[in-house]
């Protein structure tokens, strides 16, 4: 069972930016696909990226395409990151990072992730 622990976030203006950092412990991200989902209060849990793999390409949610970039350390395999750009009052939110299996690859449901962070907030005041 990998363990999953999130740091990054914090309280910053509208257009900053921040990199959110997700740390692997027990196993690596080596055998399974990370991915970053959100909530924000009052709302659902929706999907903001996942990593690629061989020839897929990261999947984004069409709210944070462009401006969100994840990707991960292949040197060790443990940290995967959300790079996120010109932040939006919207992108206020609990950020969670989560895991799938390659069998998962292009699902964006959090039905189909486990092993669940437990979050960093992302503030962003206009």
């Amino acid at each position: 069972q990998v363990h999953l622990v999130e740091s990054g976030g914090g309280f910053v203006q509208a257009g900053d930016s921040v990199r959110l950092s997700c740390v692997a412990s027990g196993r690596t991200f080596s055998d399974s696909l990370p991915g970053w989902f959100r909530q924000a209060p009052g709302k659902e849990r929706e999907f903001v990226a996942v990593i690629g793999w061989r020839d897929a390409s990261p999947l984004y949610a069409d709210s944070v395409k462009g401006r969100f970039t994840i990707s991960r350390d292949d040197a060790n395999n443990t940290v995967v990151y959300l790079q996120m750009t010109n932040l939006k009052p919207e992108d206020t939110a609990l950020y969670h990072c989560a895991t799938t299996s390659f069998s998962k690859l292009g699902c964006t449901s959090d039905r189909d992730f486990g092993s669940w962070g437990q979050g960093t907030q992302v503030t962003v005041s206009s």
